[in-house]
């Protein structure tokens, strides 16, 4: 089974992502938060930063691009293939409302018909690279996943990552895995190669993966991409592979190898800050019964301060996973 960790914007870059590949190698690949390439340009310098060869070196990275313009996808993927990228993923499920009124991410699953042209436009140039898929269910629940599935497996597509929502669900409830399991067991029917599935969405423990792979026996995915389980519990790949939970220890090491490497970037007390604070949204989830020191970690509004606090929270750290239904579900998107 492959693994992947899902991008997310502003948390999931290229410092991150080699702390987490010197501590927990247990991920296939990294999707990398998307470009967005424009008329006059393919990379700003910040996405360019991220993607490039020497700041990736040694880590299964997979760039991802946010466009509804083929010529912006093909001169992005061009450049993209020109540093050495193996595959390159379209981003069809952002659910964020600024991406969306622009007619990207999720957008794109509005208008299939406008979706196929691109599709055949991207598809009529010759790639060395692979290029694979990240989308949602469509727009709305009263969109029709097997169409969109089948209009999908028409193209060439190395691999298909499907989160089980509408654009409309963005991260709440429970993933419509209903949907996708119907799709998947008619598109299997009626085409006789079908693209590889990934699956994405809600796994948040072993237990819940071990859940979907029995819904979906008759039809099992290539690979299961995670996000924020993957964020709140960085050894989650590790136990989907059999291994050991994470423990406390492991934890404090990871977390002050990724507070070095922003400092070095010295970028600004304030901001290393806010980036730490962002990371304590989701590993909060391991300390349920540790509010009074986790409210310690946020309001710390100087270096000193946020480390007495993150002394006192690992000196009476005790791991409890809290219900993920008590998640901000509409936190930062991940694409």
């Amino acid at each position: 089974m492959n693994i992947y960790f899902a991008p997310m914007e502003g948390i999931t870059g290229h410092v991150y992502r080699k702390v987490v590949w010197d501590h927990f190698p247990y991920v296939d690949k990294f999707y990398a938060p998307f470009i967005q390439p424009n008329g006059k340009r393919v990379f700003v310098p910040k996405e360019e930063r991220d993607i490039l060869p020497e700041h990736n070196e040694g880590l299964p990275v997979v760039p991802q691009i946010l466009t509804n313009h083929a010529d912006g996808f093909i001169r992005a993927g061009k450049a993209l293939e020109a540093y050495g990228y193996s595959e390159i993923n379209l981003n069809l499920g952002c659910p964020s409302g600024t991406v969306v009124a622009k007619g990207k991410g999720a957008g794109m699953l509005a208008d299939k018909e406008r979706l196929r042209v691109f599709l055949e436009d991207i598809f009529s140039v010759d790639w060395k690279a692979d290029i694979t898929i990240k989308t949602r269910l469509g727009m709305t629940d009263t969109d029709d996943f097997m169409e969109l599935f089948q209009l999908l497996c028409q193209f060439p597509i190395r691999e298909l990552i499907v989160h089980p929502r509408f654009r409309t669900d963005f991260y709440r409830g429970i993933p419509r895995t209903q949907l996708l399991q119907q799709a998947m067991q008619n598109g299997r029917q009626t085409e006789k190669d079908a693209v590889p599935i990934c699956y994405n969405g809600n796994i948040f423990t072993r237990q819940d993966w071990e859940t979907i792979q029995i819904q979906y026996a008759d039809t099992p995915f290539h690979a299961v991409m995670l996000g924020r389980g993957l964020l709140a519990d960085p050894a989650l790949a590790r136990e989907l592979r059999g291994g050991s939970p994470l423990q406390p220890e492991e934890l404090r090491r990871f977390h002050d190898d990724i507070f070095e490497a922003y400092r070095r970037l010295d970028f600004g007390e304030k901001n290393i800050l806010f980036k730490m604070k962002e990371l304590w949204n989701y590993w909060g989830w391991l300390f349920g019964k540790n509010e009074r020191e986790l409210k310690k970690v946020r309001k710390a509004n100087r270096f000193t301060e946020y480390l007495d606090a993150i002394n006192i929270l690992f000196a009476n750290a005790e791991f409890i996973k809290i219900p993920c239904g008590l998640w901000n579900e509409n936190d930062r998107n991940h694409s």
